[in-house]
């Protein structure tokens, strides 16, 4: 494959990437844990569109298949950021990080 033009756009994933995915996603195991977490299978549709998506994107340079893959990825990238944090972040560490562990009393738990 001919290497791209400096500054020339580029997926933001290699295309193999997004089949692994797929091929990860319809895998038993994924699909059983899915299933155990989540109630449903899930849906492996959109990792196969990308690959398609991609695969046409190198072939013709299709504005469609860049346009898709930006679409799904802003998409993905939105749907992570949705999640909140388990922890809140510290701002700046405890006054007493210096101090040694106190190894005899017991940790709340």
């Amino acid at each position: 494959m001919d290497q791209p033009a400096v500054g020339a756009w580029r997926p933001p994933r290699d295309c193999d990437d997004y089949w692994t995915e797929f091929k990860h996603c319809k895998s038993l195991t994924n699909c059983f844990h899915h299933y155990y977490a989540y109630g449903t299978s899930p849906s492996c549709q959109q990792w196969k569109e990308d690959y398609h998506s991609c695969k046409e994107w190198e072939k013709h340079r299709a504005p469609k298949s860049k346009k898709a893959l930006q679409t799904s990825e802003r998409n993905r990238v939105a749907e992570q950021n949705n999640f909140t944090p388990v922890w809140t972040l510290r701002q700046e560490p405890p006054r007493d990080w210096h101090m040694p562990l106190n190894q005899d009393k017991p940790q709340d738990s």
